[in-house]
């Protein structure tokens, strides 16, 4: 099987998944792409398959146990994919075997395995696969990575980072363990930050993860991480489930600090704080469609026949830190990782600036913090 190529200038999408992310950010930003559209919708839900199939004239739906039905239509060139995470490779796979582009959402699975099987059937039919890290096109991002790779900071050594939320008990993030908990959901974008601002990956891993009774969770609701990175690096971060919102990091060198906050969110613009020496200056960023710029980028790919940056290698290597923060909150233990050189990272043409626009009402979806 050949990767599917698309007819006219515009990569045809099916949304498989249509909760909470996929509503808010991903359908809105689908037609501000400009080189994109939506024809299928996938989910298990009739009423959100009849609404959005409405809202965005959208005729084609199928309940995901018809996904085989779905792909043989021929009725979409990629799929856009967040469903829970311990089921991406169940659709990517067979997508990506019939030659379908797969835009995945992070984390890209629950194990390196199921990585490596995701990354294995899009090398085996040439289809295209990108991470959906939204944030390697935005250009806050992007500008901090500079920062960093420039030398004003001085020599860089630490990163520090906070991102916790409230989660709603009735949410599923709720109800199925430490793959959807915390560190895969939220630890990601520290990990992915650090990796790519210190260029380099962790070599040792080391956890401490806590269970507040109150919230009723049955793995740990609040996690703090410590990476060791080639050099003498540390990165320290973390996640929680159950404190008041926040989203930041800061980059230490010993001539000065970034601070991002927001740093992870969307769709409010993203803030830089830089200190060199003695001298602060702050700096307010444009509230942007992240979800419209990754799917320009993405359906560009496709159109042009590139790879994408954040492809498969990404994902995993993401996952890869995640699963030994597993061990270290199992064993107590640090855990070590071999050494490892990735070649690719985001380059600072990638920014792509969509304006913002506000999310449509729900259908039978809500925000984490509401269930």
């Amino acid at each position: 099987m050949t990767a599917r190529k698309p007819e006219g200038n515009k990569v045809r999408y099916a949304v498989v998944g249509a909760g909470w992310i996929s509503q808010a950010a991903f359908m809105p930003g689908v037609e501000a792409s400009g080189n994109s559209e939506m024809t299928a919708i996938v989910t298990a839900d009739q009423k959100k398959a009849e609404a959005l199939g409405k809202r965005y004239k959208i005729e084609r739906t199928y309940h995901y146990d018809a996904f085989r039905a779905a792909i043989d239509s021929k009725g979409f060139d990629a799929i856009y994919l967040a469903t829970p995470n311990f089921r991406h490779r169940e659709f990517a796979v067979p997508a990506l075997e019939a030659g379908i582009h797969v835009l995945l959402e992070k984390p890209m699975e629950c194990s390196e395995t199921d990585c490596r099987a995701i990354e294995a059937a899009a090398k085996a039919s040439g289809a295209k696969l990108m991470i959906a890290y939204r944030l390697h096109f935005e250009p806050a991002t992007l500008e901090a990575i500079r920062i960093e790779q420039s030398g004003q900071l001085g020599r860089v050594w630490l990163f520090n980072s906070v991102f916790a939320q409230p989660v709603a008990r009735s949410n599923h993030r709720a109800s199925h363990g430490f793959w959807a908990g915390p560190v895969p959901d939220m630890g990601t974008y520290p990990i992915n930050a650090v990796r790519n601002l210190f260029r380099a990956e962790p070599t040792e891993v080391m956890a401490h993860g806590v269970r507040h009774a109150h919230l009723g969770y049955n793995f740990d609701d609040t996690v703090s991480v410590t990476l060791r990175f080639p050099g003498d690096r540390l990165a320290q971060f973390t996640v929680s489930y159950g404190l008041n919102p926040i989203n930041e990091y800061t980059v230490v060198g010993d001539k000065g600090d970034l601070r991002v906050k927001p740093g992870f969110g969307f769709p409010d613009g993203l803030a830089h704080q830089l200190t060199l020496g003695a001298s602060t200056t702050s700096r307010q960023f444009k509230s942007l469609d992240q979800f419209a710029a990754e799917t320009r980028y993405f359906s560009d790919c496709i159109l042009h026949d590139k790879d994408p940056e954040p492809d498969a290698e990404e994902g995993r290597l993401d996952v890869r830190v995640i699963a030994a923060i597993e061990q270290a909150l199992l064993t107590g233990k640090p855990q070590a990782l071999a050494p490892y050189h990735r070649a690719k990272h985001p380059s600072f043409d990638q920014a792509i600036e969509i304006a913002a626009t506000t999310p449509p009402p729900m259908v039978n979806a809500s925000e984490p913090q509401k269930g």
